[in-house]
């Protein structure tokens, strides 16, 4: 089915949504991409994009072809590599939440990389539900992100790796008057949100149920890191997760407060298809934590 350099033409396309774009990547002329993407459905004997004047997108049966195609080329790239067979190796693309680059998973990461050297890791950054999608079609071979407080598509698997307690951090230096309890920072300072959409935004959500408070809403954002400093800075109070990599008894900006009744964690795990071709990367990234936590107990 097509060659190597058809496989690749196609997953540029997939990516763009346009040949101009997906040529300018492989190297060929937007005519030339089209000539071998209508090949290669000429050769599955099905329509893979819905193009108009300006873009072409993929149909149904292009997003279902995109994680075959990456699993065949994972496979080829692997024949000329050498070395041991059972060894991971070649390229992986992996999502990851930034905070989870802060916590343990940039430990995990590490680990293998030094254990794995011919493993090339390429990162993306972003939101846990927007990486859901990504792994179901086959743009991303997995991903980091929290656990998910919906349902997820039949062909994912999500595996926890670990867990952070939510909790409140506080300035040492705030432009504000602030209290002495946990609950009355909460309902009297300036409360900066993670954003409410998002699946780490119900967790804030949930914090603040068990608390039964309402906050003063005083700024809104979609990142733990850019939260952590506005409030080191001493403008509000925040709900973050207690990020593994954080020195945070040593921080000279900002200390946690403790929420009596709260137990609420953010649990962090492995997002990726029930099959494909990388499952030695995500083997080898189950295991470092499993090995982890097996220490931790004993």
């Amino acid at each position: 089915m097509g060659t190597v350099r058809t496989w690749k033409t196609f997953l540029a396309v997939a990516k763009h949504g346009s040949f101009a774009a997906a040529g300018k990547e492989v190297g060929l002329t937007s005519a030339a991409v089209g000539l071998q993407m209508r090949a290669l459905e000429s050769e599955l004997n099905q329509q893979l994009f819905d193009r108009s004047a300006r873009a072409v997108v993929l149909n149904t049966a292009g997003r279902k072809t995109v994680p075959m195609i990456k699993d065949l080329l994972v496979r080829y790239e692997s024949l000329g590599v050498g070395g041991d067979p059972d060894e991971p190796m070649g390229t992986v693309a992996v999502g990851a939440l930034v905070s989870a680059l802060m916590g343990s998973f940039a430990d995990a990461l590490w680990n293998i990389r030094k254990q794995y050297p011919k493993l090339e890791v390429r990162l993306r950054a972003g939101m846990s539900a927007d990486f859901t999608r990504q792994v179901e079609r086959g743009e991303l071979d997995a991903a980091v992100v929290i656990q998910s407080p919906h349902p997820l598509p039949a062909n994912l698997i999500w595996t926890p790796l670990y867990s952070e307690p939510m909790v409140l951090v506080v300035p040492r230096k705030p432009h504000f008057d602030m209290p002495s309890d946990g609950s009355q920072m909460l309902s009297q300072c300036p409360f900066i949100r993670f954003d409410p959409s998002t699946w780490s935004g119900y967790l804030v959500r949930e914090v603040l149920r068990q608390c039964k408070v309402t906050p003063k809403e005083a700024m809104e954002l979609n990142s733990f890191e850019a939260i952590i400093e506005i409030v080191r800075q001493g403008f509000g109070i925040a709900i973050v997760p207690k990020l593994a990599n954080v020195d945070w008894t040593r921080d000279q900006g900002l200390r946690i407060v403790s929420l009596s009744g709260v137990k609420v964690k953010r649990s962090v795990g492995l997002l990726e298809r029930a099959n494909h071709a990388r499952s030695d990367f995500t083997l080898a990234l189950k295991k470092y934590f499993s090995t982890k936590k097996d220490r931790s107990i004993s």
